[in-house]
């Protein structure tokens, strides 16, 4: 799923070196899709009221589904590396 995450994203960017993708354990049976991107790409990747990553996380929940687990994506800042 990560790959997936990171291939989408880095189709959106305008410096798809500074792309990365981390993923974390939250709870028994999910995990946490954490991206991180230039602080200029991050409006592309959030997109208009929202919709390029509310898109983003619809296709991967479909593809969590075939597997049978359990994924949420997140914008981590730049700060912290934390949503």
């Amino acid at each position: 799923m990560k790959e997936f995450v990171e291939y989408l994203v880095k189709r959106l960017v305008k410096y798809p070196d500074e792309v990365s993708v981390d993923v974390r354990p939250d709870g028994e049976d999910g995990e946490t899709i954490y991206v991180k991107v230039a602080e200029s790409d991050v409006g592309k990747v959030i997109g208009r009221q929202g919709k390029i990553i509310m898109s983003m996380r619809t296709l991967v929940k479909a593809a969590a589904t075939k597997q049978g687990k359990k994924y949420s994506v997140e914008i981590a800042d730049g700060k912290s590396g934390k949503a």
